[in-house]
């Protein structure tokens, strides 16, 4: 069995594995789907209120693990990035910051969380810009600035390459279109 990080479910020779609970189901609408076809996949779907078939990996969804607290003075340094992720950040930054060389801040971050400052840094904004499309309605525009992108189009750049779809579309996910009005929610 090979391991995709970037798939819902996998398929190999007989066993299928999915992500998670809910990429679970869609596994199972893949399993009535190659047994009894499309359309009847398709309706059981409906009868379910999801949709026949996701496309998109489990990327958008997985939130990356940080260092325990003592574990010296990465995660203050991780803490203190997470505050400023609005502010150009650089390797050296952080090394300064720490009052460490910029090879130790390299090398910790690659052992301790498999990643280089730049690229860790760059999956925090990203995932602030989540937590920003999913809580708030602020423009993308706004989003970009408040994350550290800079431009509305560096954020989609990165955030389409990191999660696997535009941020607009990640936000009309988290869009249920159901208000909290009783009189709105009578008619539905």
């Amino acid at each position: 069995m090979t391991v995709d990080p970037t798939v819902l479910y996998i398929e190999d020779d007989n066993v299928i594995t999915s992500a998670g609970t809910v990429a679970g189901i869609d596994a199972c609408l893949h399993l009535v789907r190659l047994d009894h076809g499309a359309a009847v996949a398709a309706e059981v779907a409906r009868r379910i209120v999801t949709p026949p078939h996701r496309d998109g990996g489990q990327a958008q969804y997985i939130r990356p693990a940080t260092p325990a607290s003592g574990d010296g003075w990465l995660p203050l340094l991780l803490e203190w990035a997470i505050q400023h992720l609005h502010r150009p950040l650089t390797t050296a930054d952080l090394a300064a910051r720490s009052n460490v060389s910029v090879r130790t801040v390299e090398r910790r971050f690659t052992e301790t969380l498999g990643l280089s400052p730049l690229q860790w840094l760059l999956q925090q904004r990203v995932r602030r810009a989540q937590q920003l499309l999913e809580t708030t309605d602020q423009p993308i525009a706004q989003i970009a600035t408040a994350c550290g992108f800079g431009t509305p189009a560096s954020l989609r750049a990165h955030f389409a390459r990191i999660v696997g779809t535009s941020p607009a579309t990640y936000r009309r996910t988290f869009s249920t279109g159901i208000t909290t009005s009783p009189a709105a929610n009578a008619a539905v």
